[in-house]
């Protein structure tokens, strides 16, 4: 019989210190420590025009169990809607509306968050216009490309998902003991093979 994997809701405690700090333009997953890195598979980017060069997707959606995996133990992260709106009001707050990157990993210039906003009411929401299938509670961004090779990126594909940086509190709760000697063994030997 398959145990349950813990899901772990994510908040905001210290406004100083959590929230998210970027917008992540991705091709593939990433996961990393400590870090929320949500990636493509949960979000679609969709180009929204062309000639005014917008990109428009949903950067949290809340109440949706997400698969992480720390220190080889898979769980999922979810966040609430007031976490989502918290996270959306403190990412225009700390004026973070041009902290983008590529792939979690190189900072770039040229691509600005231009509108940004929590799904109050799915049914006549504008999200619909673009057919993104929004919850309530979700929150949508549009992010205008300046930048040419970003640009063409998106075009051909080869960024197609929105993702965010940012640090919360709660990932403290993950049960490690849970798992026997054995599981824990399994798991070990599991990571090993991986990296063959």
């Amino acid at each position: 019989m398959k145990k349950e994997l813990q899901t772990i809701e994510l908040t905001i405690k210290d406004e100083l210190k959590e929230g998210v700090f970027a917008i992540s333009l991705v091709d593939k997953p990433a996961i990393e420590e400590d870090w929320v890195m949500l990636n493509s598979l949960q979000v679609d980017l969709k180009v929204v025009n062309e000639e005014k060069r917008e990109l428009i997707g949903l950067a949290l959606v809340p109440n949706k169990k997400i698969l992480r995996r720390k220190d080889n133990i898979d769980f999922n992260i979810e966040f609430s809607e007031q976490t989502v709106e918290k996270v959306q009001e403190l990412y225009l707050k700390n004026l973070r509306a041009n902290n983008v990157t590529i792939d979690h990993e190189k900072p770039v210039n040229g691509v600005s968050l231009i509108e940004s906003w929590i799904v109050e009411d799915p049914k006549n929401d504008k999200t619909n216009i673009y057919n993104l299938n929004a919850v309530k509670g979700a929150w949508a961004v549009k992010l205008k490309v300046y930048n040419d090779d970003i640009w063409e990126l998106a075009k051909v594909g080869k960024i197609n998902g929105i993702s965010i940086e940012g640090m919360f509190d709660g990932l403290d709760q993950l049960k490690m003991s849970e798992l026997t000697e054995e599981e824990k063994l399994i798991e070990e030997i599991k990571s090993l093979l991986d990296k063959l």
